[in-house]
């Protein structure tokens, strides 16, 4: 993958721009684990998961008990985070709060 754009949104007055897109490396970081970090090292269950473009961290969802992909960003200041489900290709920042797919080759 080689990089990110905002995806479109018919519903927006005007065009908007990520500020974060920068962020990420050109090769997205490897990740050793399947499942949520914080889940797996606590016993717990998630209901989807989100990688971190910076790091490769790998979190739970918003609609997981735990949402550790959000705190992660938050904590870190990694805004930029990957569906990590198979067949899923779209990020999401989550600092400007903007949906995210992959560029166009």
């Amino acid at each position: 993958m080689t990089g990110w754009i905002v995806a479109p949104d018919a519903g927006r007055v005007e065009e908007v721009s990520c500020g974060h897109l920068d962020q990420a490396p050109d090769e997205e970081p490897p990740s050793a684990v399947r499942g949520c970090e914080e889940c797996l090292a606590a016993g717990g269950t998630w209901v989807h998961l989100r990688k971190c473009l910076i790091c490769g961290h790998v979190g739970c969802c918003d609609s997981s008990p735990g949402r550790h992909a959000w705190g992660h960003a938050d904590t870190t200041d990694h805004a930029l985070a990957r569906s990590f489900e198979q067949g899923e290709a779209w990020a999401w920042c989550y600092q400007d709060s903007l949906f995210l797919l992959p560029e166009p080759a």
